[in-house]
């Protein structure tokens, strides 16, 4: 039997919220009263000692290199008087304050992030504008930080400790400095990346091995078809290219779209994206769920070619969604009476007959109750409807909808079961294993148990995640990163002078 991740005390993830939310959601009695979204804001003699050179920023000795070891060597005056430093061990959780620490302090690529959501090599307000939303350890909701470099970003997660941090729009000012502003109307969000988020508690009406927050290898099958089927839309149909998929560290997956095409989309444009992907609107429990026209959109035809395998392997046979008396939900969907009442005939004699000789029942006693090519092509497009109800990606599309929508970042810790969020290659997604993804205190341990050879002098430093099994991920992403940076740089200025239409005006 597979392994599955069991939903613990944490509460349920909310990997997207809203602008819409207040600053602060919950802070503890004794927490000092204060502006909190506002918090650590730079003073203007820091800012200004921000603004250095990308060598500067990030030379080939990454500021990680400070800390000897995993263990947290993060000092303030209170801590200088500890006797030793804390070791990581087998009774170690990933809540812990100290294991936090370690992990921003050792392992996070905050040199990549800032590559990523800066999309250039120079410094600029598409990372300095961005909003970044904090959750504190001790639940409060932080939003509207800011940052003006990669550095002081770090330094505020090494301080704070965030069980988690999300990413916002980029505005047309600095959040920080929102509250000073005349009018209300001129901080607004201008871009951010189009996302999708999957999660796995949408298919609970059709997974029968897990429900709620627990997964296995089983019922991952839905997020691996789902990566796909969007994937391949995203990119065939709209063109883009800089497509990052990330695991979302315990029952589901996101993708940020990041060609600037895709970030310049205003909310209508994303409604209108989200629209076009979105199948499956719902009903009654046992009611249809999918109603196409015909012919089928080549967005669906490919899709259903997509899809039609693993119909046969993760829904039929491992999933067996109409044992016993679940068939009745399948009998509901089929169109002809003569043959729902042969088929109700011959399972009520075998109630323990499988969902996958059910299925092929369907076409033996199709030839002889069906008596018209009418009804012969009725069938057929039910039983299409039918592989896409159980295996079409089903989307969170609120959360592509807004512009001023707030997603979890990838690499953070997952707050219920310490697996780090990690990129997803969807040219090996078949071979993406959740249950496998380290967790923060693997990680940390890895790191204090490396043998690797000594760095000799006058070479590079090894980086703290070369050692440990985040590698992968992390050259992944930064490959990624370095290809969306190109793009930005030979398409810039150039583009936008002679872009002579918008592509999206047939939304």
């Amino acid at each position: 039997m597979p392994h599955s991740i069991t939903p613990d005390s944490t509460p349920a993830d909310d990997s997207s919220r809203t602008i819409s939310q207040v600053d602060t959601i919950k802070s503890e009695p004794d927490t000092q009263t204060q502006d909190i979204s506002m918090a650590d804001a730079p003073s203007p003699a820091e800012a200004d000692e921000t603004k250095v050179n990308l060598e500067d920023l990030f030379d080939d000795e990454d500021s990680d290199q400070e800390f000897a070891s995993s263990a947290p060597q993060f000092k303030s005056e209170e801590e200088a008087s500890q006797p030793a430093p804390i070791k990581i061990t087998s009774k170690s959780t990933f809540s812990d304050p100290d294991i936090m620490r370690a992990f921003y302090q050792r392992l996070f690529p905050f040199r990549y992030l800032f590559q990523w959501l800066n999309h250039s090599a120079t410094p600029s307000n598409d990372f300095a504008h961005r909003e970044f939303a904090f959750t504190l350890p001790n639940d409060a909701y932080l939003r509207y930080q800011s940052f003006p470099t990669a550095d002081l970003l770090r330094k505020q997660c090494v301080q704070q400790i965030p069980s988690r941090f999300e990413i916002g729009p980029v505005y047309s000012t600095n959040p920080r400095d929102r509250k000073s502003l005349r009018k209300a109307s001129t901080f607004r969000p201008l871009t951010k990346e189009l996302v999708f988020d999957i999660d796995m508690t949408d298919y609970d009406d059709i997974r029968t091995c897990c429900t709620g927050a627990s997964i296995c290898h089983k019922c991952w099958a839905f997020i691996t078809m789902a990566i796909k089927v969007i994937d391949v839309a995203l990119r065939d149909d709209f063109g883009f290219k800089h497509i990052l998929w990330v695991y979302s560290g315990r029952r589901g997956a996101h993708a940020w779209v990041c060609d600037k095409r895709a970030r310049e989309m205003d909310d209508a444009k994303r409604r209108a994206v989200a629209g076009y992907l979105e199948l499956l609107k719902g009903g009654d429990q046992g009611g249809k769920k999918v109603n196409v026209r015909r012919p089928l959109h080549p967005h669906l035809d490919r899709s259903l070619n997509i899809l039609k395998e693993h119909f046969q392997t993760s829904i039929l046979l491992e999933q067996d969604p109409w044992a016993e008396e679940k068939c009745e939900h399948l009998l509901n969907l089929l169109p002809d009476a003569t043959l729902k009442a042969a088929l109700q005939k011959k399972w009520d004699s075998s109630p323990s007959r499988p969902s996958a000789s059910k299925w092929s029942d369907i076409d033996t006693l199709a030839k002889s109750a069906l008596s018209t090519s009418k009804a012969s092509k009725e069938l057929l497009e039910a039983k299409q409807d039918i592989v896409l109800e159980y295996t079409y990606p089903r989307l969170d599309a609120e959360v592509s909808k807004k512009l001023n929508h707030l997603l979890k970042s990838p690499f953070v810790i997952h707050p219920g079961t310490g697996r780090v969020c990690v990129p997803i290659d969807p040219r090996k997604v078949e071979e993406f294993d959740p249950l496998g993804v380290p967790t923060v205190t693997q990680l940390l341990n890895e790191i204090d148990e490396w043998e690797g050879e000594e760095v000799k002098k006058g070479e590079k430093k090894m980086q703290d995640w070369e050692k440990t099994s985040l590698k992968p991920y992390v050259d992944f992403f930064r490959v990624f990163v370095a290809g969306l940076v190109k793009e930005e740089k030979k398409t810039g200025i150039k583009r936008e002078r002679e872009e002579g239409g918008d592509p999206m005006e047939l939304f």
